[in-house]
């Protein structure tokens, strides 16, 4: 489980990059900027792992050249995210980036579901004649109080 300051410096870090993709380096990317899915930072506050999603346009899937491009541009994001993040932060964590595969992941799960034939549940056999006569059953008393009801 995450610290309070963990999950305070993951959200500041999540805002920070998604504003530093779309405002200050859309140029690295062709087409759409990546979105921050989740931000994981370690207890010592070292280490971010930062989990990239990126939309697929046209049946194509531009998520591995992506992540190339913001490994291979690290240094300069982690320096322009240190300009942003420098009176927040003493120290700015080493980033290392995933791709995020949760939405792929659901939508094959999804198929999978609705693949499944499922049977109808059998029908309960009628009830005898000798559970009709003898009337409807009494509710077992729960409480001392259920004797005026």
């Amino acid at each position: 489980m995450e610290s309070k300051r963990q999950q305070k410096v993951s959200s500041l870090l999540q805002q920070e990059l998604a504003a530093l993709f779309q405002r200050d380096l859309p140029h690295l990317f062709p087409g759409l900027p990546p979105g921050i899915s989740m931000v994981r930072v370690s207890p010592d506050l070292g280490v971010a792992r930062i989990y990239l999603s990126v939309l697929t346009v046209g049946g194509t899937n531009p998520g591995e050249e992506h992540l190339l491009l913001v490994k291979d541009n690290g240094k300069a994001i982690r320096q322009a995210l240190a300009k942003r993040v420098r009176s927040q932060l003493r120290i700015v964590p080493e980033l290392v980036f995933f791709l995020d595969d949760s939405a792929a992941y659901a939508a094959q799960m999804d198929k999978v579901f609705g693949d499944l034939h499922i049977p109808a549940a059998p029908e309960k056999p009628e009830s005898s004649d000798s559970d009709a006569a003898a009337g409807p059953t009494k509710r077992p008393r729960l409480f001392a109080d259920d004797e005026n009801e």
